[in-house]
């Protein structure tokens, strides 16, 4: 990953924009006035989560992506904005030092000790007769083999020193063992498997590299029932969610995440095509993976066991649970914690519950529609807490009202919009049958108010967040680039061909982030001088770490089409699928924005008409032009 691409994987674009603009959401984009010139009445300012760009669709008419955006609103080059955008990131752009170099290598190492440790314990699941009792135990929890294989699940033998022999066969010294979390060290010197008579589960990271493993006894008298990987270098807890690698996708296009306590509960799920369900490591969950599941959506639904979802004593310790979360087995439900997080997120969590005495598993297997119903009926954090102290009570006592309101006011003052908190008491005052005036009487003196700030990212030092997974979009667009890297002088044919067809000529606009569009200017700099040769001419005109990022994309091409007119026809048509997308996404923010300013009876309703009008013919011509030519 370069360090461009690790600044975008760590900043958050909505969360950038909104320090400067107030946002808010139409359809699955947000939209606002544009920072960029005077407007006061239209919303015509856009940004897109999903492909981490902006656009003004007003008086600038420009977009880009969060380079772009900081360039312009401070007045800054590239280098400047990375500069400010890498330390907001905690992302080092000096040069790797050889130690960093050093454990880079040793991270990739312990990596593929990991993926072979998948093999070892895969075959032990499918080819040896221990191995059988804990395939039969899979088979009756009606998970299927290929479910199984699709999230890799193995067996520990129940021995002491299984993959310890294993791995020291094949070169591995017992250190690397232990630093991978596959052995223990002993009191009185040596090591033993950490994992033993257990199923094992792998833990992937966001792009789907191993960092550990979950383990879950076969044997009811053994303990703990579910035993991770240790902290390591690679495997951290509270910064990762099972199946996130698989759901990633899902989430995205469902805009919604499901979380579920166990991983047996999410590869049944995923087996049911419920494939947007995830589970932390058994922890409270943190900031860290809530942040990284923004990414994806901001609707978050916590699907709860009945006993820890509903237990007086966890919603009665909501601080204490807190402060001992990292020392718990058990998922703990702190509902204060979820509402601080939501607040500061900027998204919408939600808690709903399960039958009593059933996990998700079985809930799907017996009726996956019983499962939608579930999710379908999830609920405000406030509204749930209220309503599960509630149940089973006598609401005429006064003692037991104001034990509720004395549990559910505080979650209430948490609640950073004051429609939502006005809101929640009105609902409050009618579940207790008080007047809301004894309520406001009641609240708490409110906490000192701060500013609302977006936590600050990772430090210099610390482990770099997970690469997001590439659109196809960007995929498309990093060939493109490539391909003219090394052939600039293919964009005067492309521009031919598209001026043939009735459409402008290459531009930097085509492409969506800033990077590739200063890229691409240098490159048709380079073409329009004769003093260097292109290739060198590039070379020296981009920062280092654009010119890092241009070889790497040339790197991705690989060899050149020797063909030449079957690349220029291959760049023409990506070229096309490019702008047609890029028309398609403007349209529906267009037909968003219409529809606001329609109801608000503004004169304005013409223009996004007229601009609806003119994006609809260019994507008519483009049509035709990919028509006239197929793939092949």
């Amino acid at each position: 990953m370069s360090v461009i691409d690790d600044v975008k994987a760590r900043i958050d674009i909505v969360d950038l924009v909104s320090e400067t603009v107030k946002l808010r959401k139409t359809g699955k984009n947000y939209s606002g006035f544009c920072p960029f010139h005077p407007n006061t009445r239209t919303p015509a300012f856009a940004v897109f989560p999903d492909s981490g760009t902006w656009r003004c669709f007003g008086q600038c008419n420009e977009g880009g992506d969060i380079f772009k955006f900081v360039m312009k609103k401070e007045g800054w080059d590239f280098p400047q904005a990375l500069k400010y955008l890498a330390e907001r990131a905690g992302v080092q752009l000096a040069p790797p030092s050889p130690q960093a170099e050093e454990t880079a290598e040793e991270h990739e190492r312990l990596r593929s000790l990991l993926e072979e440790a998948v093999v070892f314990y895969r075959h032990q699941l499918l080819n040896t007769p221990a191995g059988r009792a804990a395939l039969d135990y899979l088979h009756r929890r009606q998970l299927k083999d290929p479910i199984l294989e699709v999230f890799g699940l193995g067996y520990a033998p129940d021995a002491w020193e299984a993959a310890l022999g294993h791995f020291a066969a094949k070169g591995y010294d017992p250190d690397e063992l232990a630093q991978a979390g596959l052995v223990t060290q002993r009191e009185n010197g040596g090591f033993h498997d950490r994992f033993r008579n257990r199923i094992m589960f792998p833990i992937r990271d966001l792009a789907g590299k191993m960092t550990g493993f979950g383990a879950r006894i076969l044997d009811p008298n053994d303990t703990p029932k579910f035993l991770n990987s240790p902290q390591t270098e690679l495997f951290d807890k509270g910064r990762l969610l099972y199946g996130l690698d698989a759901a990633r996708k899902a989430i995205r296009a469902q805009d919604q995440v499901v979380i579920v306590e166990g991983y047996l509960d999410v590869i049944a799920l995923h087996q049911a095509g419920f494939t947007n369900t995830v589970s932390p490591m058994g922890t409270a969950l943190t900031e860290d993976q809530l942040r990284l599941l923004k990414r994806f959506s901001r609707r978050i639904v916590l699907a709860l066991d009945a006993d820890s979802a509903g237990e007086k004593a966890t919603l009665r310790g909501l601080e204490l649970a807190r402060q001992a979360m990292d020392h718990t087995d058990e998922l703990v439900f702190d509902a204060r914690g979820l509402i601080r997080h939501e607040a500061r997120l900027q998204a919408d969590l939600r808690v709903t519950t399960l039958p009593a005495g059933m996990d998700p598993d079985e809930v799907v297997n017996r009726d996956p529609a019983e499962w939608s119903q579930i999710l379908e009926s999830a609920r405000p954090v406030v509204i749930h807490v209220m309503e599960t102290l509630a149940a089973g009570r006598s609401l005429e006592d006064p003692k037991i009202k104001s034990d509720i309101a004395g549990q559910v006011l505080p979650l209430i003052e948490d609640v950073a919009d004051p429609v939502e908190r006005e809101t929640y008491r009105q609902r409050l005052a009618r579940l207790l049958r008080v007047d809301e005036r004894a309520l406001i009487a009641a609240r708490p003196a409110p906490a000192r108010r701060r500013t609302a700030h977006p936590a600050p990212g990772p430090q210099p030092g610390t482990a770099p967040a997970a690469a997001a997974p590439a659109s196809p979009t960007l995929v498309k667009e990093a060939y493109c680039l490539g391909a003219i890297l090394t052939r600039p002088e293919l964009i005067f044919a492309l521009d031919r061909s598209l001026q043939e067809a009735g459409l402008t000529r290459l531009a930097a606009d085509d492409f969506h982030h800033t990077d590739f569009q200063l890229i691409f200017r240098a490159i048709q700099e380079a073409i329009e001088q004769d003093e260097q040769e292109p290739p060198e001419y590039i070379r020296s005109h981009l920062p280092a770490p654009l010119a890092e990022l241009a070889a790497g994309l040339i790197a991705q091409v690989g060899p050149a089409e020797p063909n030449q007119d079957r690349l220029l026809e291959h760049l023409f048509r990506n070229f096309l699928l490019l702008r047609d997308q890029a028309i398609q996404e403007n349209l529906n923010q267009i037909r968003f924005l219409e529809e606001e300013v329609q109801e608000q009876g503004d004169p304005r309703a013409s223009e996004y008409a007229q601009l609806n009008l003119q994006q609809a013919l260019v994507r008519r011509i483009l049509h035709q032009a990919l028509k006239s030519n197929p793939a092949r």
